[in-house]
């Protein structure tokens, strides 16, 4: 009784006033956030003559493939197949993905649910270390990856992206929602620490490493490995597209259409995954 006496006094009333003002407030907003997207998309498709108007036009007015065609024959003249840079820039993503979500989730359970000597030093440090940029710390990196090796390989942009230390911090924060209990019980059933790993922490936690395989996405899909591999046969999709946009103002409608063909892998896999996020973003997790 009195649960549903407070359930109804925390119910907000609003008019339909406020409820039309906060819609109209809300769906200009989204529409504000979705020109860039819009003004992208409509670029891809403008002939030169529209793309160098002034004052710019959002919508296209005389939509043209020529854009995408003549990317297409300048890919197909590079002595390196395209394909090629394909593999490389989805090896590349695939494998940091993987290495860095198996290597977060790892660090993150000791740190979340056991006890040991500068466990909080420890994660002191990961959270100092969200303050630096990649540019901070891209010469320890070379400076690492010389020392071991790994220059010029696929490696030397995939070893450094295992550290990333915003997917620590998140799955650590996440592992502490799970109850205790849930993981003394399994340990009474008999289960080891692996199998309560594998089997109870990791699909507790899938909303929040489906969220970090976004983000890390992001992050290796756009890389150009410049500085780190120097062989044209391991350069990846950013770099061979960059190539081809830096040949002037004429090839301004290709690079539309090369920013168009590289956000649209990312923005395709975050409409199917957003649910997850929001997830992540939004649930409390469980309580004991």
């Amino acid at each position: 009784m009195n649960m549903a006496f407070r359930l109804r006094k925390k119910r907000v009333n609003r008019s339909f006033a406020g409820t039309a003002a906060l819609f109209v407030f809300l769906a200009g907003v989204g529409a504000f956030m979705v020109l860039p997207l819009v003004y992208a998309i409509n670029a891809a498709f403008k002939p030169l003559d529209e793309i160098f108007v002034f004052p710019p036009t959002l919508f296209v007015r005389n939509p043209t493939m020529s854009n995408f065609s003549d990317l297409f024959n300048l890919l197909t003249a590079s002595w390196v197949p395209f394909t090629r840079y394909i593999f490389n820039t989805v090896f590349i993503t695939g494998m940091g993905i993987l290495g860095h979500v198996l290597f977060a989730s790892a660090a993150a359970y000791p740190l979340a649910k056991h006890r040991f000597p500068m466990k909080k030093t420890f994660f002191t440090i990961v959270v100092l270390s969200l303050m630096f940029t990649p540019q901070v710390t891209a010469i320890p990196n070379y400076m690492i990856m010389s020392w071991i090796g790994l220059i010029d390989t696929y490696w030397a942009v995939i070893v450094p992206a295992f550290a990333y230390p915003l997917g620590l911090y998140l799955m650590k924060q996440f592992m502490e929602q799970i109850p205790d209990a849930l993981l003394e019980a399994a340990k009474i059933d008999g289960a080891n620490e692996y199998r309560i790993f594998w089997t109870i922490v990791m699909p507790n936690v899938r909303p929040a490493w489906l969220t970090l395989i976004i983000l890390l996405f992001q992050i290796l899909w756009g890389t150009d490995g410049n500085g780190f591999i120097y062989s044209e046969q391991l350069k990846t999709l950013h770099y061979a597209t960059n190539q081809i946009i830096q040949g002037g103002i004429a090839r301004a409608g290709v690079g539309a259409a090369v920013a168009l063909l590289l956000m649209s892998v990312p923005i395709t896999l975050f409409v199917f995954s957003q649910s997850r996020i929001i997830e992540t973003m939004a649930t409390s997790g469980m309580k004991d």
